[in-house]
């Protein structure tokens, strides 16, 4: 008989909508509890949308079934220990695993006795990142950071110090890029020759979504930013970043509108343009992002079996670094370079 291969032991923390959304993509969960989390609870209160089935109702689309999962998941983890700074909530949402993860008193106590640290975060920006993988990573437990990887370069230089100090693997990466349905777009991208500007709707008036619009024309056009420009009433609204003349990157820029409306089902949008035409992207949204999120864990089980980060410090960095400059140029109302802010 073949060994039984033993389950990447999971620390979660954050028991937000991200929580459980990768949550339930890696682990074994109950389908009807997922649907209604709060069964049974009176008196508690939904202090996220997946605490109303919000999670269940993008994974199980097959509403004749409501235990028919229709979006891929990755198998091998077990969700072991969970934190969130709200214990009601970790109580909910460790009730939805079979493997009845222990719930937390403290942070530190997440990152005992497991093979990977998960920290979740959907709408934060970051800025309590450092202080939440400090423990894991000076215990050298691989640790993945949910966008975006800091707030700040200051921060994000100091995750990357503590990593390399103790020879701990790291990731964090935006589901943007990792979506298959983008990399399919970008492809349509020789209709055009190659593109000499483009264009990027979504993400709105916070960091959770300026890094994912950032991440988003990253993987669409290219990397190797040289400089911001933004205006808008709201942080970020508008941003445009400039190559600066590099090869095989948009001559124009990519112009990124953040805060320009609502969508539908956290959608973004995406054009390229040439000489030659125009593309437009389908929307990508809820109803695709399943996908990118499985691409992602099976990077994170990469990142334990062979203890290599699987995304580079380098480009973390430049993603931090493009938001960091894009909120000085908005201040400034005028042109910031990288360089300045990665000095």
């Amino acid at each position: 008989m073949a060994a039984t291969t033993k389950p990447i032991r999971v620390g979660l923390i954050r028991c937000d909508m991200h929580g459980m959304y990768y949550g339930a993509l890696m682990a074994k969960h109950d389908p009807l509890r997922l649907l209604e989390p709060l069964r049974g609870r009176k008196g508690v209160r939904a202090r996220h949308s997946w605490m109303t089935g919000g999670a269940h109702f993008y994974f199980y689309t097959y509403y004749s079934d409501p235990a028919r999962i229709t979006v891929p998941t990755v198998d091998g983890f077990e969700i072991a220990r969970v934190w969130d700074e709200d214990r009601e909530v970790a109580e909910v949402f460790a009730d939805v695993f079979l493997s009845r993860p222990r719930v937390c008193d403290k942070v530190e106590e997440v990152s005992e006795g497991v093979d990977l640290v998960f920290i979740a975060d959907c709408n934060g920006d970051g800025s309590d990142h450092l202080k939440l993988a400090t423990p894991s990573l000076k215990r050298g437990v691989p640790t993945f950071i949910d966008k975006p990887f800091a707030y700040t370069v200051k921060d994000a230089r100091a995750l990357l110090r503590l990593a390399r100090q103790h020879k701990t693997p790291m990731m964090s990466i935006s589901i943007l890029l990792q979506l298959p349905q983008a990399r399919q777009f970008r492809g349509r991208f020789q209709e055009l020759g190659e593109p000499e500007f483009g264009t990027i709707k979504g993400g709105g008036p916070t960091m959770a979504g300026h890094i994912h619009a950032i991440s988003l024309a990253y993987h669409l056009f290219g990397d190797g930013v040289e400089s911001v420009e933004c205006m808008g009433a709201s942080p970020l609204a508008h941003v445009r970043i400039d190559y600066g003349g590099k090869a095989g990157r948009p001559g124009a820029g990519v112009a990124l509108n953040c805060d320009s409306g609502g969508q539908p089902h956290c959608a973004f949008y995406a054009s390229a343009y040439s000489s030659k035409g125009v593309v437009h992207s389908p929307p990508f949204d809820d109803w695709v992002f399943p996908e990118g999120a499985a691409q992602i864990l099976r990077m994170a089980k990469k990142m334990v079996k062979e203890r290599q980060a699987q995304v580079s410090g380098e480009s973390m960095l430049e993603l931090i670094a493009v938001a960091e400059a894009a909120r000085l140029a908005q201040r400034r109302r005028k042109r910031v370079y990288l360089r300045e802010v990665l000095s």
